[in-house]
């Protein structure tokens, strides 16, 4: 289990400190800004929709390793991907870092996002793992207004 957690914070600061998709989409079809004000973790997703799909997602901000991973990983997995698959990623990623059953596996279907899953144990640092998601949620959804975690 040790090499598990070792391989999972290995993942984890890799993107914190190399961060796929942080950048700015010029012409995305929607953006938010989202912020956590019990750490300061800021970020703005954006994303480019063709249809229901998403052609492209980005991020910009600043946040702990939790925060900026998580912004890099979602980037990653949503690419391609069409609105109504986004949301299912959504809630179980949602799901996954909240569940109070300890022992509970992540879902398969998140795949490399599984590193997140020891989140649960820290509850303060849930919101730093969900920032970008429900960022990334309201852009869906059309949302215009910041998206605040508190």
């Amino acid at each position: 289990m040790s090499d598990l957690r070792d391989l999972y914070q290995e993942v984890i600061l890799d993107h914190h400190k190399r961060p796929r998709n942080c950048r700015q989409i010029e012409e995305a079809s929607c953006h938010v800004q989202g912020y956590n004000p019990l750490c300061g973790d800021k970020c703005t997703v954006y994303v480019k929709v063709d249809g229901d799909r998403i052609r492209d997602v980005s991020f910009e901000g600043s946040g702990c390793a939790i925060s900026t991973a998580s912004a890099s990983m979602m980037t990653e997995s949503l690419k391609g991907k069409t609105r109504a698959e986004a949301e299912e990623l959504f809630r179980g990623f949602q799901e996954m870092v909240t569940e109070r059953n300890l022992e509970a596996e992540a879902p398969e279907a998140l795949g490399k996002l599984a590193v997140f899953a020891g989140v649960r144990q820290y509850p303060a640092r849930i919101k730093c793992a969900t920032l970008a998601w429900h960022t990334l949620h309201a852009a869906l959804e059309g949302s215009k207004k910041p998206v605040s975690t508190e």
